[in-house]
């Protein structure tokens, strides 16, 4: 409400010094002050469609972009400069268009440097890229909402095996916060559980966490959202969910899975290798008993259906890799 106020009254101003230039400007002719007023109150409309334009952007992507007008308007201004140096001063043509022609240039020029800088911005490399805290040689890390739920982001950060700045944005602080007021007690659980680690992550000293403020209200869904800011960051998206790694990787954007993380440090387990596991359940096929390792490997034992409960000492025949995770084929010793 105060921002559409405030808007309200920068077109009113905006209209007003119109009206009072094209009065003073205008005293024989009434409509001059009519037009003065309709060109401010143009202004202020043009004024507010840029806030609209470059909210989304980020620094960097407004740095290009404003260097290539800066240069479009200067090189106008060396253009127009030399023409009056070269230029006879009795060449009265060019003293009457002198001020016109500067004018359509720096519009020319300027808008020319402009796109051609909105265009090349991932490219600008003379201008230093803006930092994201302590850790600026490290890309910004953009946590989703499964990750947070999941809650082990906290213990890797805690380690120390995650650089940089982690970038929380505000859209999913909103769907962790929709969670949490779910009326579905397990639903309502995870989305408590997300706040509570988000706190935790907060509280630690090494790591840099930024909440972004960026939204992009034509896109609905938060995968997109992510997918875009991460682009926008040059950034990773850290994430648990398979298909957003899959949407990511596929835009070019680097993906941390932390379920990746979790299969890369499980232990190697070789064949004719022996270990002693406790058979909790049967298998599915005749005769099989199942258990599990500490890190939650299943391990399927031949002939081990009638060993419930028990510990045994079995020998590794085959170990089956699978997206979620590993299967170690055993037999009893």
């Amino acid at each position: 409400m105060v921002t559409f106020v405030a808007r309200v009254l920068l077109i009113v101003f905006s209209a007003s010094i119109g009206y009072v230039i094209g009065n003073t400007f205008g005293v024989l002719q009434p409509w001059h002050s009519l037009l003065g007023m309709l060109l401010g109150g143009a202004v202020g409309f043009f004024i507010i469609g840029i806030e609209f334009v470059i909210k989304n952007f980020s620094f960097e992507g407004l740095v290009a972009p404003t260097v290539g007008l800066i240069l479009g308007m200067v090189t106008a201004s060396f253009i127009v400069g030399w023409l009056d140096l070269v230029l006879p001063s009795s060449f009265v043509v060019f003293s009457n268009i002198k001020h016109f022609l500067t004018i359509v240039l720096m519009l020319f020029l300027g808008y020319l440097g402009f796109t051609v800088g909105l265009k090349q911005k991932g490219d600008l490399r003379i201008l230093p890229a803006p930092t994201f805290g302590r850790n600026s040689l490290t890309s910004p890390k953009v946590l989703d909402t499964s990750v947070i739920i999941d809650g082990r982001v906290a213990d890797i950060c805690k380690l120390g095996f995650i650089e940089g700045s982690l970038v929380i944005p505000r859209f999913v602080l909103a769907e962790l916060q929709n969670i949490a007021d779910s009326p579905e007690p397990l639903r309502r659980t995870r989305g408590r559980r997300g706040l509570d680690i988000l706190n935790e992550i907060q509280k630690q000293v090494a790591i840099d966490v930024r909440i972004s403020e960026v939204d992009y209200p034509e896109v609905r869904e938060v995968d997109s959202k992510l997918v875009k800011l991460a682009k926008q960051l040059r950034g990773k998206i850290v994430t648990n969910d398979f298909n957003l790694n899959k949407v990511a990787q596929f835009q070019g954007i680097e993906v941390l899975n932390v379920n990746d993380l979790a299969n890369a440090l499980k232990p190697i387990v070789l064949p004719d290798e022996d270990f002693i596991i406790k058979i909790i359940k049967e298998g599915k096929e005749s005769g099989q008993g199942v258990g599990y390792l500490d890190d939650g490997t299943m391990v399927v034992v031949e002939n081990g259906s009638k060993l419930i409960g028990r510990e045994v000492k079995v020998t590794v025949t085959s170990v089956l890799q699978t997206s979620a995770g590993q299967m170690i084929f055993t037999k009893i010793k």
